[in-house]
């Protein structure tokens, strides 16, 4: 029998990491994700898991990348500056192929900025903050039962994938009260563990690209290491076609799989001559900017990105098919935008309404640039 909720966004995030599995929270307390450690330092315990509050989000990011591979479904949380400081070890999951998931409450940008405000500065940063070719997972939640079934997604994903997911909230769907539904009979993908067996090789370059994953203490005797190392995980760092091979999988592993990975939400699309993009909290000011369109007669529809990295192209393009004119909504300057201009710049003008200051754009703001554009 289902169960129903009236909680915090960032409590909602915690209880989706427990029933998704997660039993190892690493952290650093910092605004507005600080509820999210809050909640698991004190749910934790009951479920047999463990909580530490770590010395910073350096030691952070280390320590779950730790709990990984010790066997444990593991995960952080965080905001802008905390994952700035994480994106070493970022880069290092990715390379040593680890299931963990990060999650990112916006604020204010950049530095100390709006702790307590509201934005989305942070995207360019999950695709692109550590260094080298890797292919994210990001989710972005708009609503707190969203914050609650993308936490659970997120390590779904991270399990299928043997990678690092980013699950980008924000301050408003961190800190807002909504009712949540939790079903009964919820998804829950497994840690794939290898047989134990003398050709088992940890990184090798199968059909799928994900090989299953042992434990520290199983018997396999696996190097785990940041530089690039050959299918045993032994370090081989001069070869050319050793690294090429280890990269190209660990990108295509992702980008072969968009299908699978790449998820919108849209509506009112079929005859618009504009199109809203949004993703995170200014979705909820979007779908009610464009039913107002709609009621004054202009032919506008609205794209809500749940997962921007890997950017759903094919899902956008086709949406986008019948519209003049794209208006990105996003609480920045222009990240998203850049996306989805190189994207659709052929077929569509693509507009930035980006909004910083900690306040999300209204409804009323986003109609008067549909009608600043047009539409009939």
């Amino acid at each position: 029998m289902a169960q129903e909720f009236f909680i915090q966004g960032n409590e909602a995030c915690a209880k989706g990491a427990i029933t998704a599995g997660c039993r190892f929270f690493a952290g650093y307390p910092i605004t507005p994700s600080t509820e999210v450690a809050e909640t698991l330092a004190r749910e934790l315990p009951k479920v047999g898991g463990s909580f530490v509050q770590m010395e910073d989000e350096i030691a952070s990011a280390g320590a779950i990348i730790g709990g990984s591979w010790g066997g444990t479904k593991s995960m952080t949380a965080t905001s802008g500056p905390g994952i700035s400081l994480m994106q070493e070890n970022i880069g290092y999951a990715f390379i040593s192929e680890t299931p963990m998931v990060i999650v990112d409450v916006q604020r204010g940008s950049p530095s100390t900025a709006q702790p307590t405000m509201t934005a989305q500065g942070d995207m360019m940063q999950a695709r692109w903050g550590s260094h080298g070719d890797y292919e994210p997972i990001a989710l972005a939640p708009s609503s707190v039962q969203e914050f609650f079934d993308f936490t659970i997604k997120a390590f779904n994903l991270a399990e299928e994938f043997r990678c690092p997911v980013f699950v980008m909230a924000d301050e408003i769907v961190g800190h807002m009260r909504e009712k949540i539904t939790v079903e009964d009979d919820i998804e829950i993908v497994p840690r794939k563990r290898p047989e134990k067996s003398d050709k088992y090789l940890p990184f090798k370059n199968v059909e799928n690209g994900t090989n299953p994953m042992p434990s520290f203490g199983d018997g396999f005797n696996i190097p785990v290491t940041g530089l690039t190392h050959d299918e045993r995980g032994y370090p081989d760092t001069n070869n050319p076609e050793t690294h090429d091979k280890l990269v190209q999988r660990i990108c295509d592993k992702i980008l072969n799989n968009r299908d699978k990975i790449c998820s919108v939400q849209s509506d009112k699309c079929e005859d618009a001559d504009i199109i809203i993009l949004s993703y995170g909290s200014p979705v909820r000011s979007v779908v009610e900017a464009v039913n107002k369109a709609r009621d004054e007669g202009k032919k506008v529809g609205y794209i809500k990105l749940d997962t921007p990295w890997p950017f759903p192209e094919e899902q956008v393009i086709q949406l986008s098919s019948n519209a003049d004119d794209v208006i990105v909504v996003e609480m920045n300057l222009g990240q998203m935008y850049y996306e989805v201009d190189r994207v659709l710049k052929r077929s569509a003008n693509v507009h930035l309404m980006g909004k910083i200051g900690g306040a999300m754009p209204t409804p009323d703001e986003i109609l008067v640039q549909i009608n600043r554009i047009g539409g009939n």
